[in-house]
């Protein structure tokens, strides 16, 4: 029988020829928490570099773990959370081999307290202007809302999407990972601490400038669109953009006709597919794209068009 130390040793080495992922991905950066309401704090943070090979994230309340997310979500909503108390949050990233990271700087915030039956949400922001700072930033700013009985957050809205969360005494933040040479209108909604959401601001419209260098590919590779009776069958290798896709926009002769969603857990980091039914005809002739939507809320590159005939 091996003594402990031997073996131990002994399985270790084993691993090594073995060629075993025990490389643990980079701790995550930029993680910032956020009381949107007397019991719900929101808490964000960088997604990993895509050669980290991050599959989920695990974020911890006072050392606590409180949720287990896929790599794709970079934010999530802690609730049932106490009125008028300090916590703190800290967030480890997970590979698909296991391996965890050490954790995050930690963030921490205070719930602001409960206001009973505050049905009456805050102001919008009567102005909002946006900066391009380079290709890649842009600086938001806006005016203060008001609330009855405070206002607790600030959502950043883009094409429809919360992208940023700022903190109620901010009037202005860094928005990062755009595109270059790309037109945005940003909107920015006030929250109150019942989570009362105020209507949009006036929309703020900004095109980053062009960028010499080689930014990620957008557009999904490899797409492939196969016939069979009542069904397309597509694949395609998802973008390098640095997290997850998970909604694509099908254009169908042009025109776009479904976005297929992914949902949560099921979020393909690479080769992705999908099989459409179809109503129409056998003979019919297709022409089809697709495109992703990036992190930042717009649209993506399109791919390459393949012609179909839909069989029968």
């Amino acid at each position: 029988m091996l003594r402990p130390g031997l073996a131990a040793g002994l399985a270790a080495l084993l691993a090594g020829c073995a060629g075993g992922d025990t490389t643990a991905p980079a701790a995550p950066a930029g993680l910032t928490a956020q009381a949107g309401s007397a019991t719900s704090v929101h808490v964000m943070w960088d997604a990993a570099a895509a050669a980290d090979g991050v599959a989920n994230y695990q974020v911890f309340q006072d050392g606590r773990l409180v949720r287990d997310l896929p790599a794709e979500k970079t934010m999530t909503d802690i609730t049932g959370l106490a009125p008028q108390t300090s916590y703190t949050f800290t967030v480890r990233a997970r590979d698909a081999a296991g391996n965890t990271s050490a954790p995050s700087a930690a963030a921490r915030t205070a719930t602001p307290a409960a206001a009973a039956e505050d049905r009456r949400p805050p102001t919008a922001p009567d102005r909002t202007e946006a900066r391009a700072d380079g290709p890649r930033t842009v600086t938001l700013s806006w005016s203060a809302a008001t609330d009855d009985t405070g206002v607790t957050a600030y959502d950043v809205y883009q094409a429809g999407i919360r992208i940023h969360t700022a903190g109620p005494a901010e009037t202005s933040t860094p928005l990062t990972d755009l595109q270059p040479d790309t037109a945005y209108t940003f909107t920015v909604r006030a929250r109150d601490g019942a989570d009362n959401s105020s209507p949009d601001g006036p929309p703020a419209a900004v095109t980053t400038p062009p960028s010499a260098e080689q930014g990620p590919q957008t557009a999904p590779a490899g797409f492939t669109a196969t016939p069979s009776p009542g069904a397309v069958d597509l694949a395609w290798t998802a973008p390098g953009t640095g997290r997850p896709t998970e909604a694509y926009e099908l254009h169908v002769n042009g025109r776009p006709v479904t976005v297929i969603q992914f949902g949560a857990g099921a979020v393909p980091a690479r080769e992705a597919r999908h099989r459409l039914t179809v109503t129409e005809p056998p003979g019919t002739v297709w022409e089809l794209r697709l495109r992703a939507r990036l992190p930042d809320g717009t649209w993506g590159a399109f791919s390459e068009r393949r012609r179909i005939v839909l069989a029968g």
